[in-house]
């Protein structure tokens, strides 16, 4: 459990080599460290799964996380290497999980795998 906490709160806090710094900082998406986030995020929504107590930190970061990436990379001069139905997969993954952690369950049918982006 540490552990995955630990993981997320250096992508939270934009720690050097994650998603948030290099988007914010390099305006440069990139594809490993958005893995790195969304698995963060989604062993996060695991853990907490059906607890009725969160941690603030936690859920300030689901939300900003939920609303800044959108908001940031929708910019006309944001640079989209990617074809938009990527961009736009982990746009709504983000969203889902933020649904997955303040609900404590997710939306999907059991069995449910969540692909790779």
């Amino acid at each position: 459990m540490d552990d995955v906490l630990t993981r997320l709160r250096r992508e939270f806090e934009a720690d050097d080599d994650t998603f948030l710094l290099k988007l914010r900082g390099n305006l440069e998406w990139d594809r490993d460290a958005f893995s790195r986030l969304e698995q963060a995020m989604r062993a996060t929504c695991e853990l907490y799964q059906g607890c009725d107590q969160l941690d603030r930190w936690i859920a300030e970061g689901f939300y900003e996380v939920s609303r800044w990436v959108r908001d940031w990379t929708s910019h006309p001069n944001f640079p989209r290497p990617e074809p938009d139905e990527y961009y736009d997969a982990c746009i709504e993954r983000l969203d889902d999980l933020a649904d997955w952690f303040f609900r404590g369950v997710h939306s999907y049918i059991e069995p449910h795998t969540w692909p790779d982006l």
